[in-house]
């Protein structure tokens, strides 16, 4: 579900010819928002956990629950996120063949730097993928619920709207490696027309990032979220 409409709502705005094109960074912002808003909603009885990063993050707090299932959780991810790009290719598979741009076939599944120097782009990543779970570990101190859902769909649904709006602009803020590496997976598999390279030089920056966000978000969330 949030695969789905993350990649989307980014067909929409990034491909000619598409009711949205030209919509915005705003509003492919909301559309990532509102699909971990659906993502969770879904996902609810599991915990919500559709990042590994927070996933991750639970562990490295000590959540013993997170730890029992790592496995399942990140098999499960990476299935979520190859198939929610597939179904969005499936969507906008006219769009794609169509669009002219490489670059802007590979947007639509994968994220890519304003600016491409990998070590701040790394850095970037880190720090809002730090903020997500931070405010996950956060609210989780208030209830007994455990991973996204500890927040409920529409806070969660803000906060990403939140992180896209102030920090997404150098990298376009994957802050889960599921979310990248699913989609790009999908990209070099699927036949679409004139794509181009899948950008596989960038793609451990949109993995490693995340996760040592998350981790660190972990580790300090017990010295600086005290109960």
């Amino acid at each position: 579900m949030l695969m789905l409409l993350g990649c989307g709502v980014v067909a929409n705005v990034v491909l000619k010819g598409t009711k949205g094109s030209g919509g915005g960074f705003l509003m492919i912002n909301v559309g990532w928002a509102l699909g971990v808003y659906c993502g969770v909603l879904t996902a609810y009885k599991s915990g919500g956990h559709l990042n590994p990063a927070v996933t991750l993050g639970l562990i490295a707090a000590g959540d013993p629950t997170a730890k029992a299932h790592l496995g399942t959780y990140l098999v499960a991810q990476m299935l979520g996120a190859m198939i929610g790009a597939g179904l969005a290719w499936l969507s906008y598979k006219d769009h794609l063949d169509a669009e002219p741009d490489p670059v802007s076939k590979l947007a639509v599944f994968s994220t890519f730097p304003a600016i491409r120097n990998p070590w701040m782009n790394l850095i970037t990543e880190i720090i809002g993928t730090f903020v997500l779970v931070f405010v996950v570990l956060a609210f989780g101190k208030h209830g007994d619920a455990k991973g996204l859902a500890s927040l409920g769909a529409l806070p969660v649904a803000l906060l990403i709207l939140a992180i896209g709006a102030s920090l997404g602009g150098p990298t376009g803020y994957a802050i889960n490696p599921a979310r990248d590496l699913g989609p790009r997976l999908m990209h070099a598999i699927l036949p679409i027309q004139g794509k181009g390279s899948s950008d596989w030089s960038y793609a451990w920056v949109p993995i490693v990032g995340p996760i040592l966000g998350g981790i660190l978000a972990g580790l300090l969330a017990a010295p600086l979220l005290p109960v």
